[in-house]
């Protein structure tokens, strides 16, 4: 997928750090009273040692600046985030569409606290179909389930 400025590609292993670097800085925005959970070392390696290991990944760039990511598997989408600055363009938009593209359902958790996120996937499609208090996360943190099904799919 291209626009004059707007590219998304599947990632490689040298991407990782990027990755890594796009994570941290959207949740951090997002979710400030979880900022600094982990160390800029331990992202890297979670994005190279198990994201990448484990999932497809896929960027969104505008020009050689990765401004957004996605990490999937199976029907499971582990990681979306896009920059703070870079929200609202239809990056994360696009980086679900890939995601969407191969599945009949997809499922995912997000915080409850974080109503952006809510209302992105809500507006996609999603409905909420489990909610925790958190004890089983590691930030202790209630979320909730949601899941998109293709009409007439799974």
């Amino acid at each position: 997928m291209t626009s004059s400025k707007l590219s998304i590609r599947r990632l490689a292993l040298v991407d990782m750090d990027a990755a890594a670097r796009v994570h941290r800085a959207a949740f951090d925005e997002a979710l400030p009273w979880l900022a600094g959970l982990h160390t800029p070392d331990e992202d890297r390696w979670f994005y190279r040692e198990r994201m990448f290991a484990t999932c497809t990944l896929w960027g969104g760039f505008e020009g050689e600046a990765m401004n957004g990511v996605i990490a999937f598997h199976d029907d499971w989408i582990a990681q979306l985030y896009v920059l703070p600055a870079a929200q609202g363009r239809g990056i994360g938009s696009g980086l679900l569409e890939i995601a969407k593209q191969g599945a009949d359902r997809l499922q995912l958790w997000t915080f409850q606290r974080n109503a952006r996120a809510r209302r992105f996937y809500e507006a996609r499609g999603f409905a909420v179909v489990e909610e925790t208090d958190g004890s089983r996360n590691e930030e202790r943190e209630p979320d909730m389930r949601y899941l998109w099904r293709r009409r007439g799919g799974g």
